[in-house]
């Protein structure tokens, strides 16, 4: 499949239709609420550009659950995705981890606030995976030690939440639907498999995500997570 070539972003920096991904990239990486999708032809990126809201159906997200897995293995001609996050004392200093790997090319990323939640910090580490995405139009595999985050997406409790006004089954409201709804309209136009893998079992990649957040948090100068307590 071709890579898309034009970006529309609905918020972000600078909104507007970008050519090309490093270029939209800056105008999404970190900012919150970011909302931006690829399109094949201009002409489509400027009609969505008009009524940004997601009408296409999404693309199947698989799960494959449970501490059965075992191969966390890149493979090529997929995007593989490692992420982890949490809090000192939660709610408290807190930071996300991820590595990235395609065809044998690594990337790390990391980040932090100072005063956030363990979940919080694991769903930022989804989302600015998916914001850093170079390889759009490849497979992508999502590791993540979070059954919060992947069962959110897989179960299609997220999809529930925000369809019903970010109120759950209960009646109670969701917790973090700044980052649900991020996340969501990530995952929306991509070819992405979510895996659950068990934290702190010797998954060399989820360790490494952990020795990246945990760095974070332990940072003087954190910024403020705006959306924290909202």
């Amino acid at each position: 499949m071709a890579s898309k070539k034009y970006y529309a972003i609905a918020c972000g920096r600078k909104p507007g239709i970008y050519d090309n991904w490093p270029a939209a990239q800056a105008q999404v990486t970190g900012y919150q609420g970011a909302k931006f999708k690829g399109f094949p032809t201009r002409e489509e990126a400027e009609a969505w550009l008009k009524d940004p809201i997601y009408t296409r159906a999404a693309k199947k997200v698989r799960h494959t659950a449970g501490p059965s897995i075992t191969d966390t293995s890149p493979r090529t001609g997929e995007v593989t995705i490692y992420t982890d996050g949490g809090a000192r004392y939660n709610p408290g200093p807190g930071g996300y981890g991820i590595v990235q790997i395609y065809n044998g090319q690594r990337k790390e990323l990391s980040g932090g606030y100072r005063l956030t939640t363990n979940n919080r910090m694991e769903l930022m580490g989804c989302i600015v995976a998916l914001q850093e995405l170079e390889y759009r139009d490849k497979p992508v595999t999502l590791y993540s030690d979070s059954s919060y985050v992947v069962n959110g997406i897989v179960k299609g409790w997220a999809k529930s939440w925000r369809k019903r006004g970010w109120i759950k089954s209960d009646k109670k409201p969701a917790v973090n639907p700044d980052l649900w709804a991020q996340l969501l309209d990530l995952v929306e136009d991509l070819n992405i498999t979510f895996k659950w893998v068990k934290g702190h079992a010797g998954h060399p990649m989820n360790e490494r995500c952990d020795e990246l957040a945990v760095a974070c948090a332990r940072q003087d100068g954190l910024p403020k997570d705006a959306g924290y307590g909202q």
